[in-house]
């Protein structure tokens, strides 16, 4: 690698292409959030193409990884973990993600997310592609991303088990004779087994999905243009995992869609959970991320699928015991990787706030007392990506006199220090409306203290998570 002095299982890297930035305030309870994203609005289509202009974009590098910054002002510690890794060798291209849910819970708008991350690339060193990812949207909520977004994560997991009607059931299954019967693939050690049978019932499970998956990606397409975005499909949050079987058949009936997905999200064996390790059998996961590994590259040389294809993995951050699998699984077989986090950011931000003092460290408290109170609201939208014991959580009077040190022991992720507590983490990560509720008073907070949050959000992204997935 290029100038690396680093050691260990390295990957090769990828090519290039440039952009701008610049940063907005998010406020949930503020009409000037909104007067000032629509005030941007004007400058923001003079520097891009309108969104019904068609422009070819690049694809999607081989690297690339999802990042949140959910109050738009993190984008530039962000970028020079990114910048770090590539003066170690390692060229990762930035996407920075916000979902429909987010910016409804935070009030903020789609252009902001563009307009953080613009200021954070003309102000840094970055001279790649970077993308801003519309994360987790539906036919109902794209149009508002439309706009500033280039790269749609197309969300279809809550479809899966509607089942497609008879006759379209029937034209898929008669159109793929080939997958009547085991498949063996190079990479897999056992055929995959596939009969009529099993097909129909992949399909009654997953062809629906993947039919509303087409249509939202033909409705991008027609603002967009075929080559002025990138497309993954997201089929993670979900009750069961999809079996390397399962995949093939989505990814044929995606082809047939004529989707030309460049990254898919399936849903893993195992569970991860927002903020904390990957909990499950780590042997059988490395095992059926090879298997998938096999599956996408298959799929791509018979039914011509964009040769960038690669695997997703969502709610990424934090899956300290996956990384290490995942690096050698993709050296191993030259595959390219997306994986996407966002939240880890938000915490770190408030572990910033524990470690600049008696301010700092009093907000956290307040943002955690009130989480405690409105504990089942918060957590009922991510209630399958979490897993709080609240026998763990500490009272009231326990935190009552915590100090910032104890703060951050408790939520910094690290599984070595006895005070961690996966449960307050994983509260606090999903209890971030609590502070755009809180008005002006987060946002002065963020300012105040940007150098210490600023090193923890950099810290926590190079050391903690791209260090150990790509250079190791």
């Amino acid at each position: 690698m290029r100038g690396s002095k680093t050691t260990g299982l390295r990957l090769p890297c990828a090519s290039p292409h440039a952009g701008t930035r610049a940063t907005i305030r998010t406020n949930a309870c503020s009409n000037a959030l909104v007067r000032f994203a629509k005030s941007l609005r004007s400058a923001f289509l003079q520097s891009h193409s309108p969104s019904n202009s068609f422009f070819r974009m690049a694809p999607l590098a081989r690297f690339s990884f999802g990042v949140g910054d959910r109050f738009a002002h993190q984008a530039a510690a962000q970028l020079r973990a990114f910048e770090q890794l590539e003066r170690d060798g390692c060229l990762v291209i930035p996407v920075w993600n916000k979902s429909n849910r987010e910016h409804t819970f935070i009030g903020s708008e789609p252009a902001s997310v563009r307009l953080a991350a613009q200021r954070a690339v003309r102000e840094g060193h970055w001279n790649h592609p970077w993308h801003v990812d519309a994360d987790h949207i539906r036919l109902d909520t794209v149009d508002r991303f439309l706009e500033p977004s280039d790269f749609f994560t197309i969300d279809v997991a809550d479809s899966i088990g509607t089942v497609a009607s008879d006759a379209d059931l029937e034209s898929f299954v008669a159109r793929h004779p080939e997958l009547h019967r085991a498949l063996e693939l190079p990479g897999i050690s056992s055929p995959l087994p596939l009969t009529r049978d099993i097909v129909i019932s992949i399909a009654r499970k997953y062809l629906r999905a993947v039919q509303e998956a087409g249509q939202i990606y033909r409705h991008i397409e027609g603002r967009k243009g075929k080559d002025g975005f990138i497309a993954e499909v997201s089929m993670d949050e979900t009750d069961q995992p999809q079996t390397p079987q399962d995949l093939l058949v989505i990814l044929v009936a995606m082809a047939d869609e004529g989707i030309a997905l460049q990254t898919i999200a399936p849903k893993f064996t195992g569970r991860f959970n927002k903020g904390v390790d990957y909990v499950g059998d780590l042997v059988q996961f490395e095992r059926e991320f090879l298997d998938d590994l096999a599956v996408i590259d298959y799929a791509i040389r018979t039914y011509g699928l964009p040769s960038n294809l690669k695997l997703s993995v969502h709610s990424g951050s934090d899956k300290f015991s996956l990384y290490p699998i995942i690096r050698r699984a993709i050296a191993e077989r030259g595959a390219g990787l997306h994986i996407k986090t966002a939240g880890t950011t938000w915490l770190e931000e408030l572990i910033g706030l524990a470690e600049s003092g008696r301010e700092g460290s009093d907000f956290v408290r307040e943002i955690y007392l009130t989480a405690i109170e409105r504990m089942d609201a918060l957590t009922a939208p991510y209630a399958s990506v979490i897993d709080i014991d609240p026998k763990r959580l500490p009272t009231l009077a326990e935190v009552a006199n915590w100090s910032g040190s104890d703060w951050v022991d408790a939520l910094r992720h690290d599984p070595t220090c006895p005070a961690f507590n996966a449960s307050v983490r994983q509260l606090l990560h999903v209890a971030f409306k609590l502070a755009a509720q809180s008005g002006d008073r987060y946002m002065d907070l963020l300012e105040m203290h940007a150098d210490v949050i600023g090193r923890n959000v950099y810290d926590n992204l190079y050391r903690r998570h791209m260090r150990p997935l790509f250079l190791g």
